[in-house]
């Protein structure tokens, strides 16, 4: 997972999928698949996508009992998956199982895969979350809570904004995963996104990885698109 550019591959089939990826096949992408790809497609989406090369991230978010929780890791694990996440909501039990479930799940020889936890969703706003989640902290102190009970549990990381990754490696360490969704290009919409920033204001908040989806997945010419992420991206260091 040396590349910090993560495609979200939001489509429902695995024709849509075969076709974005046509112009990157000498290109191995770092690639997402969440509930509404693997809800349609299941395991066979992953194999086919491992045979291209690809990384993955399955964005399931599991979030259930801890026993539930461990043992659909186990399964998950035996996938060959890079990344894989649950909502820290879960609490640390939750968490923990989930680690020894990967763990139990993972081929010898295998390295397991990384587990990070969903803070609060980066369409969720600090009014929505005090209001109707009935969370009365602030943003920040609700997703370094979470950050830091991941933490303690044994996680790799958190999904959380890149707004927050500044507070959570100053509290969680430079090693701890930030993975940030909410990544628009400056002459984008927000859409259903609440808590947005740019490539290149991602890399300058210190994010591990940014999650990038229909950016690139609905530009008239994707390719193009994703080369726009890495300059953008890029910028930071020449600057």
């Amino acid at each position: 997972m040396d590349q910090p550019f993560i495609v979200a591959l939001d489509f429902q089939s695995r024709e849509e999928v075969e076709a974005f990826l046509r112009p990157f096949v000498r290109e191995p992408l770092f690639v997402k698949v969440g509930m509404e790809l693997y809800y349609q497609e299941g395991p066979d989406i992953i194999t086919a996508l491992k045979k291209q090369g690809h990384h993955i991230f399955l964005d399931l978010k599991l979030h259930d009992i801890p026993n539930t929780v461990k043992q659909a890791m186990k399964g998950l694990a035996r996938l060959g998956i890079d990344l894989v996440n649950v909502h820290a909501a879960g609490g640390t039990s939750m968490m923990k199982a989930a680690l020894e479930g990967l763990e139990a799940g993972t081929p010898s020889g295998a390295t397991r895969p990384a587990c990070i936890a969903v803070t609060q969703l980066t369409s969720t706003s600090e009014q929505m979350m005090q209001r109707e989640l009935w969370i009365s902290r602030t943003m920040a102190e609700t997703v370094l809570h979470y950050a830091l009970l991941a933490q303690e549990s044994g996680l790799d990381g958190v999904v959380c904004s890149a707004k927050e990754v500044p507070l959570i490696r100053e509290h969680c360490g430079a090693s701890f995963l930030t993975v940030t969704p909410g990544i628009r290009f400056a002459d984008e919409e927000a859409n259903d996104q609440a808590r947005v920033v740019t490539p290149k204001e991602a890399r300058k908040f210190g994010s591990s990885f940014v999650v990038v989806g229909r950016s690139i997945t609905r530009a008239a010419d994707p390719h193009a698109a994703y080369e726009r992420l890495k300059q953008e991206w890029n910028q930071e260091e020449s600057s």
